[in-house]
C-alpha cells in the first residue's frame, strides 16, 4: 500500500534503480534520504501539470517525476501505479472545482442571489482557463471509458446540485446542473464569443417551472 501524506513517513529514497549502477556495472553508493513530507502532494499537482500539457494518454511516471522534481523511484513508492495516481489527482482537480461553485452560492440568501451566483460561476469560473478546460475534457473522457472513474464525477455533480438544493427542488437541481456543463462548454469550445446574457435568461427559463410548482 502507498503511504498516506499524514501517516507513514513521506520520504522515499533518493535513489533510482538506474542509479545504482556505477560505471563498469559497479555499485554506487545511493545518496541520503532527503526531508520532503510534501512530496506526495506535489507529485499530485505534478501529475494535474502533466495531463493539462500531454492527456492523460501521454501522462507517466517519467514525466510527471521530471515535472515534481522527484526521483523517479518516489512514484512507485507512494503510488501503487499510474491508476491510483491519476485517481488522486483527478479526485483534487473535482474538489477544487466543487469547492469553487460552493463558494459562489455559500453567500446567497435568496432564489435570485443564488442563480445569480450560479450564473456568475457558470460564465466565470467554470473553464476559466485553457489548463482547467482540457483536464475537465481528460477527466470526462477517462471517465467515459473506464466507469471505475465515474465515481469522481459523480461527486463532483453531487456537490453542485447540493448547493442548488437548498434554493431549487432536487429535479431542477439536476437541470441547472446540466445547463451549468452545456453552456460553459459552448463558451469554451464555440469560436464566436458567447452571449453572458443567455446565462440569465436560461436560468430563469428553467427555474420559472419550478417556480410555478411552489405557488
Amino acid at each position: 500500500m502507498s503511504p498516506s501524506s499524514t501517516g507513514e513517513p513521506a520520504d522515499a529514497p533518493d535513489v533510482d534503480p538506474a542509479e545504482r549502477a556505477g560505471v563498469g556495472g559497479a555499485t554506487a553508493a545511493p545518496r541520503a534520504r532527503r526531508h520532503d513530507p510534501a512530496r506526495r502532494d506535489r507529485i499530485i499537482d505534478a501529475c494535474l501539470e502533466v495531463i493539462a500539457e500531454h492527456g492523460v494518454g501521454g501522462t507517466s511516471h517519467r514525466r510527471v517525476a521530471a515535472a515534481a522534481d522527484v526521483p523517479l523511484g518516489s512514484m512507485t513508492y507512494h503510488f501503487d501505479g499510474m491508476d491510483e495516481l491519476l485517481r488522486e489527482a483527478f479526485s483534487r482537480f473535482a474538489d477544487q472545482m466543487a469547492a469553487r461553485v460552493e463558494r459562489r452560492m455559500a453567500g446567497a440568501r435568496t432564489r435570485q442571489e443564488a442563480l445569480a451566483a450560479f450564473a456568475a460561476s457558470i460564465g466565470q469560473d467554470v473553464f476559466s482557463s485553457q489548463r482547467e478546460l482540457i483536464i475537465s475534457q481528460e477527466l470526462y473522457t477517462l471517465a467515459a471509458r473506464r466507469p471505475e472513474f465515474r465515481d469522481i464525477t459523480s461527486d463532483w455533480m453531487a456537490r453542485t446540485r447540493a448547493a442548488l438544493a437548498r434554493y431549487v427542488d432536487p429535479e431542477t437541481a439536476v437541470m441547472l446542473d446540466a445547463i451549468n456543463e452545456g453552456l460553459s462548454l459552448h463558451r469554451a469550445l464555440h469560436t464566436a464569443p458567447s452571449d453572458p446574457r443567455l446565462i440569465s435568461v436560461a436560468l430563469e427559463r428553467l427555474t420559472a417551472r419550478d417556480q410555478r410548482r411552489q405557488v
